[in-house]
């Protein structure tokens, strides 16, 4: 039977749309970029779902939470610091000759030949998100690894009536405050001055748009990025949105993987203002 290619599993798993996935294909054409770097880059997808796609299409084991376990000096001491960190790669621990090695890439066979000449063994890799690893060398080798700003630092407006789109925001650490209809999200982001608003456009009292276009006469809140809602999911809606100024736009129902990419996207944006 065939291995079933990476984008399939994402659709499959309902991680990403066959349009992205087509979009995707599109772009990797004449470049050498692995389809999950391409996802990435369209932020459609996060770490965790790369991890996954890649466990199940080569079977590799998948490993979290690295920074919790214990491990003897004797595994940590077959990988340099500076070369876990260069790499993202993490020993997890030896059997007769085999070294067992949390990677964020586990295609990089180069790496893997390399090491297995250096060390005279082989080398069994396993998959890991590039922050998992990040975190379990900062713990076991000290590593000075410089500080990245706390998601939960971050604070995002929700003028939606949706309680699983809160919950999802929340889980991934941000501070969101919510607002049930355009006028009282209006109230709260002069209140909150947040880093990100996120609003349904179709609402009672005062819709997104109105919203919108009044945020953008507030000096203190006009840069900030707006991402907008709709159940409308035509091109047109998207184009018009869009057109107005809005930040991103994402379609209803709505995956919780495309909005955390995109919520994430548009900090990153607030932060480089």
């Amino acid at each position: 039977m065939a291995r079933k290619k990476m984008g399939e599993i994402l659709v499959e798993n309902e991680i990403i749309s066959q349009g992205d996935l087509d979009q995707a294909l599109l772009r990797q054409k004449g470049s050498d970029q692995q389809i999950g770097k391409i996802l990435e880059g369209m932020d459609v997808v996060l770490e965790k779902d790369i991890a996954i796609a890649l466990s199940k299409q080569f079977g590799f084991p998948r490993v979290k939470n690295i920074s919790q376990h214990r491990f003897s000096q004797t595994v940590l001491d077959k990988i340099d610091s500076e070369t876990a960190l260069e790499h993202l790669i993490f020993p997890l621990k030896l059997d007769n000759n085999t070294l067992y090695l949390a990677m964020s890439n586990p295609l990089d066979m180069a790496l893997q030949s390399d090491l297995s000449f250096k060390l005279a063994m082989q080398i069994s890799p396993c998959v890991a998100t590039p922050d998992e690893i990040k975190a379990a060398i900062k713990k076991h080798y000290s590593a000075d690894i410089p500080a990245e700003k706390k998601e939960s630092s971050q604070t995002i407006l929700l003028v939606d009536n949706q309680d699983y789109v809160e919950e999802t925001l929340k889980k991934e650490g941000y501070t969101v405050y919510v607002a049930r209809n355009g006028a009282d999200g209006l109230k709260l982001a002069s209140q909150v001055h947040p880093q990100l608003i996120i609003t349904n456009i179709v609402m009672p009292r005062m819709d997104g748009v109105e919203l919108f276009s009044i945020l953008q006469t507030n000096g203190e809140i006009d840069k900030t990025p707006v991402i907008a809602l709709s159940a409308i999911t035509s091109p047109e809606e998207e184009y018009r949105l869009l057109e107005m100024g809005f930040f991103d736009f994402i379609a209803k129902p709505i995956n919780p993987t495309r909005l955390l990419a995109r919520a994430r996207r548009a900090l990153k944006y607030y932060d480089s203002l």
